[in-house]
């Protein structure tokens, strides 16, 4: 399964500059299938260890910081003799064991030679725990799900996957039914990576929804073990509720509609501790749409998505045939799940945050704003091939800004102010933008 965060790690591995690499990301987004496959491929042998499942180690970092005996312990318990340069150096789950974090300092200015990646689903919370961090001594890469193009190189739809690269919108439209044939795929299947490689080897619904409620019910368990005792209540309440707000026409996240007479006050522990863990995503709107972004932030109005379409999908028990072959039950759910990938996609591009813009006394509503090479760039989400776009063209003729993207399942066209771009191509937007 290609991710892209190999590209990523390939340069890390090569830069004269590298630090010891912490890789942040939910559970069950592929941290450690990519850090095993990378040390496989690219190194002779590779030091594994897992403090969450390792005992004997977890206490490995409370005497000191000793490098020569942090590896010594490495090399007995992983079985292999760590040589600088020819082996790569795994700690996952590194949350777990008490001043794992804080050694990375010690390897980055006492051993610079050897090759340490380490990962945790839970780095999050360790770090807003006050958890000791080597600030400046180690570089970062943030995983999520499979992104849509990465579905389809999985689902060995490379040619697809080229054709948008190369804006080749005409020959596109030649196999428009094939690409939204699989978007939908996507919608259901979604970019964890386990339920994608059993659909890939047996096209079987039934069973990647089996793997969904496997991975959800495991995020439950997560709830209860590492969250404090007092929120884990409100977890899971405010964890449940995401789809049926975002089922809403305006999806902004109402605490009243988690229990009646809720407060922001008391939940906020509980989203911090979802958006910790990478479980969720937290859309602000903005108050004004203007360089920079995060200046205009209006905290008290926000949307809340998920990790993943496809577990969205599974949470509100939507079946393969409503998605797949369209119903008209399923049309109000449409828009949610639509946004909710488009979301995704931003999400993986790395490109900064992601904001929406609706003000308090006007109808008009812009799903997503991005910031692109200096410009805020705004985006309006179709579920279908509807081209009406009365959002965008308030927005347009209120802030003129230099270019606007709408997203559909109609086909690629750009107009003097506008692009409609089709949602299967949505990773193209920045590209598109700059073009522009």
């Amino acid at each position: 399964m290609k991710r892209h965060a190999t590209s990523f790690l390939t340069t890390w591995k090569a830069s004269a500059t590298r630090k010891p690499l912490i890789i942040r990301g939910a559970r069950q987004v592929g941290k450690t299938w990519v850090m095993k496959e990378f040390g496989r491929s690219q190194y002779e042998q590779c030091a594994y260890v897992n403090f969450e499942s390792n005992a004997a180690l977890k206490t490995l970092f409370t005497t000191d910081f000793n490098i020569r005996r942090i590896l010594t312990a490495i090399q007995i318990e992983a079985g292999v003799t760590v040589e600088p340069g020819n082996t790569l150096i795994i700690l996952d789950e590194i949350q777990e064991a008490p001043g794992a974090l804080t050694s990375l300092k010690y390897f980055q200015e006492n051993a610079p030679e050897y090759h340490v990646i380490s990962a945790g689903s839970l780095l999050g919370v360790a770090l807003n725990n006050h958890t000791s961090f080597p600030v400046g001594k180690v570089d970062f890469l943030d995983m999520y799900p499979l992104d849509f193009t990465e579905f389809l190189e999985a689902m060995n739809e490379t040619a697809l996957v080229d054709l948008v690269k190369k804006h080749d919108w005409e020959l596109i439209k030649t196999f428009k039914s094939r690409y939204i044939e699989l978007l939908k795929q996507y919608y259901y299947v979604g970019g964890m990576p386990e339920p994608v490689s059993v659909f890939i080897k047996r096209k079987d619904f039934k069973e990647v929804r089996q793997i969904q409620q496997r991975i959800l019910n495991a995020y439950e368990q997560d709830f209860s073990k590492h969250a404090p005792n007092a929120i884990v209540p409100r977890i899971r309440m405010l964890w449940n509720a995401i789809p049926s707000q975002l089922a809403k026409e305006n999806r902004k996240f109402i605490y009243g509609l988690i229990k009646e007479g809720a407060r922001a006050k008391e939940y906020e522990l509980a989203m911090s501790w979802l958006i910790d863990c990478g479980l969720i995503h937290k859309v602000n709107n903005v108050s004004k749409p203007a360089i920079p972004l995060k200046a205009y932030e209006d905290f008290g109005a926000f949307k809340l998505f998920l990790v993943d379409v496809g577990l969205l999908a599974a949470m509100a028990e939507l079946d393969a045939g409503s998605l797949l072959e369209g119903n008209a039950m399923f049309e109000e759910f449409k828009g949610a799940l639509t946004e909710q990938y488009v979301l995704q996609q931003l999400v993986a591009l790395k490109e900064g945050s992601i904001h929406y813009w609706s003000p308090g006394n006007a109808r008009s509503e812009i799903d997503f704003l991005v910031q692109i090479a200096g410009n805020v760039i705004p985006i309006e989400v179709k579920a279908a091939e509807n081209l009406k776009a009365k959002s965008l063209q308030v927005y347009h003729q209120k802030y003129n800004p230099v270019t606007a993207i709408r997203t559909s399942m109609a086909d690629f066209r750009k107009e003097e102010w506008m692009i409609n771009l089709p949602l299967y191509a949505i990773r193209e937007i920045f590209r598109l933008a700059v073009l522009k």
